[in-house]
């Protein structure tokens, strides 16, 4: 194992602590691994850096190989969000589907065997799960990240969540606080705004974060999102008054705060990402986490450089910086013993399928009586939105790959735009229609399709793998509460009968 380097001093070996940055391939390039040498502690992954588990878990040996403590982290969501199974979608639905089962224990059980396969791939920190009520059902970024729209329901579930992914020696990171579930703006692309008072934010948002908190949360995910009431003039990821005498006072929380990711347009396009992690160190961050758009030495170094001056220059205490490094150390040592008392029972206790069946518990169906299962392959028509960052447009959804394992030669295509549904009804020809969508509420061209295809083809189903909130209709309507793999599964199993 390499040691850091003599030649480093204390506050650049601090100032490289700090950071939790990407990279590109699926093996660790050779500035990562020297950057670990020189004091770097933790490695963020997204689904660019993984091919398969043997991959990963090697990927994570040559990583401890260089730093035996390093914190490798993870957006491991399950449902809409997957890393782990960037090219398939994920074995386990997310949040929203747990939410509408309301069975606090599968919740706990789902998020220890999720917690199971990253530890086994070693990964130690998943930056989930998300603790945002989703209040706002026009909310272009969290939806089905979200457990629901009701603050006890979201506590519960977080709570139950941390307490899962915890069990297994993989610390939780609940995000993305101070709540991000009351925007209509996504905060990838530019800044969104709560214009609520401290009552509601303190009743409504803050509630899930306080259950987390008590469940033991080992690390808290900061929003780019400002909140007026609580801060009028910086987002809650470069505050003071949210993250120091909010999060860390009045809540009384002593984990590792991390921020979201940098290169957001929030955070890039107004302050600069280098600007920007001094502020949020400065405010009380301890984490910066960088790399799901931006994953270069350049990037590392320049980070590192910007602390290292803002330090010297008597903008960042020195002591800030090194107590926001030690919190990191403090994780690091925490994932190592933990891994070590749970290595033991990784892979006994949940079924491997719980996943598969908590989707199946999840599902909602609307329309049934007189409903004859289909026995003959039907035309899958998707209608696509345009996939939020977060999800990303590599991980495949729909039905329709399930639909042809089970029923084969059922066919199926993409479509989006106003004339969606003439496009369907042509390319369908005389064979059933499954209509897919995901949030139809939040895209009248796929209502206006919907329109058309049921105007035409009374018959035609209807799949909703978004936030079922539109009315449901067609001759059967689904509602998976999710567009994960099984929840898709879910649905062709109802749809033939199964």
């Amino acid at each position: 194992m390499t040691t850091i380097a003599s030649g480093t001093d204390t506050l650049t070996r601090d100032a490289l602590t700090v950071l939790q940055p990407g990279f590109t391939g699926t093996t660790a390039p050779d500035w990562l691994l020297r950057s670990l040498g020189e004091g770097l502690a933790s490695v963020g992954l997204f689904g660019r850096n993984i091919a398969s588990a043997g991959q990963l878990a090697a990927l994570t040996a040559q990583l401890r190989a260089e730093r035996g403590d390093v914190l490798v982290a993870i957006d491991e969501e399950g449902g809409d969000v997957t890393r782990l199974e960037v090219r398939t979608g994920s074995s386990f639905p997310g949040n929203l589907a747990l939410g509408a089962v309301d069975d606090v224990e599968l919740t706990r059980e789902v998020a220890a065997e999720l917690g199971r396969r990253l530890a086994a791939c070693g990964v130690n920190l998943n930056w989930a799960p998300s603790a945002d009520v989703n209040s706002n059902p026009d909310n272009p970024v969290i939806g089905v990240r979200s457990f629901g729209a009701g603050t006890d329901l979201v506590a519960r579930h977080t709570a139950a969540y941390v307490t899962g992914l915890q069990s297994v020696g993989v610390a939780a990171c609940t995000k993305h606080f101070p709540g991000h579930g009351d925007t209509a703006v996504d905060s990838h692309h530019a800044m969104p705004r709560i214009d609520v008072g401290p009552d509601v934010l303190a009743e409504r948002d803050l509630a899930p974060f306080r259950a987390a908190i008590a469940a033991g949360s080992r690390a808290v995910m900061s929003a780019h999102i400002l909140v007026p009431a609580l801060d009028p003039d910086r987002p809650a990821t470069l505050s003071r008054r949210i993250l120091t005498d909010l999060l860390r006072g009045e809540l009384g929380y002593d984990g590792l705060i991390v921020t979201d990711g940098m290169e957001m347009r929030a955070i890039s396009g107004t302050y600069g990402i280098e600007r920007g992690s001094v502020l949020a160190i400065a405010a009380g961050a301890d984490a910066i986490c960088v790399g799901g758009g931006l994953a270069d030495e350049g990037t590392v170094l320049g980070l590192r450089d910007a602390l290292v001056e803002a330090v010297r220059s008597g903008e960042l205490p020195e002591d800030r910086l090194a107590d926001a490094a030690e919190r990191v150390r403090a994780l690091a040592r925490w994932t190592g013993t933990h891994h070590a008392d749970t290595a033991a029972r990784t892979g006994s206790g949940t079924d491997g399928d719980v996943g598969l069946s908590a989707a199946r518990r999840a599902l909602r169906i609307t329309g049934a009586d007189g409903f004859t299962p289909l026995t003959e392959a039907p035309y899958v028509a998707a209608l696509t939105p345009v996939a939020n960052i977060a999800v990303g447009d590599e991980t495949p959804w729909g039905v329709a790959a399930e639909l042809f394992r089970l029923l084969p030669g059922t066919e199926t295509g993409s479509f989006t735009g106003p004339d969606a549904g003439k496009e369907v009804l042509a390319a369908a020809g005389p064979r059933r229609i499954v209509a897919v969508v995901r949030d139809e509420h939040r895209h009248p061209w796929m209502a206006a399709a919907l329109d058309t295809l049921l105007a035409d083809r009374p018959d035609t189903i209807v799949v909703e793998m978004g936030v079922p909130r539109a009315e449901p209709r067609g001759a059967l309507h689904l509602a998976t509460h999710g567009a994960a793999r099984v929840c898709g599964r879910a649905a062709a199993e109802a749809l033939t009968g199964l």
